[in-house]
């Protein structure tokens, strides 16, 4: 029997699911069987380079952050936070070993569908199939429009537009996280701050 915290977050699986498409009752519930719980520790990792990436994932709690080394330095793609669908689209469409990490920052609670479990629900369900295909356009999309905005953008511009659509993170993610995000460094992100009156 699923405790009430676990019902709830199953809730609001099934809730993301709708928002992309209409899903009968007795399909959902079918789909639900193939979704398997993960309970993340701070720092916990999900995906590092060199793995093959089976899984397709949904936030239920916590964040997840997307990013690769380059010489040395963590380079953030992107931070997961709740109700999201996320996974390693290069690795995961292509069916190639994985150049990204995907790891928890806090206490996260995932949940996971295998990639032939998925095709196979797709293969039955004309929703279903809508699903996966909106689902992994909004993931590509995220990292997409977060490459260009590193490119149209001036620092203050990327710094005050997370400021206002996503707030939180600067609350729940480490600075230097941010400052890779932004594309920036921790000095200069810390410099950014003070000028515009949100260092404290």
């Amino acid at each position: 029997m699923k405790t009430a915290p676990e019902k709830t977050h199953l809730e609001k699986l099934k809730s993301k699911i709708l928002s992309y498409t209409k899903v009968p009752d007795a399909v959902l519930e079918e789909e639900m069987r193939y979704y398997e719980c993960l309970e993340l520790r701070k720092g916990d990792m999900l995906v590092a380079p060199g793995q093959f990436v089976h899984h397709f994932y949904y936030v239920a709690a916590g964040c997840i952050y997307y990013y690769k080394l380059e010489d040395g330095e963590q380079k953030v793609m992107e931070f997961y936070t709740e109700d999201v669908f996320f996974t390693d689209l290069p690795a995961y469409v292509k069916g190639t070993p994985s150049n990204y990490f995907l790891k928890a920052t806090e206490k996260s609670l995932v949940y996971a569908v295998k990639k032939s479990d998925a095709e196979n629900s797709f293969k039955k369900s004309h929703e279903l199939e809508r699903f996966g295909r909106l689902s992994m356009q909004e993931a590509f999309m995220k990292i997409f429009t977060r490459v260009e905005r590193l490119s149209s953008r001036t620092n203050e511009e990327r710094y005050l537009r997370l400021m206002e659509k996503r707030p939180d993170l600067f609350q729940r993610v480490p600075q230097y996280l941010i400052a890779s995000y932004l594309g920036i460094t921790p000095v200069g992100l810390s410099k950014l701050r003070k000028r515009l009156g949100k260092g404290q």
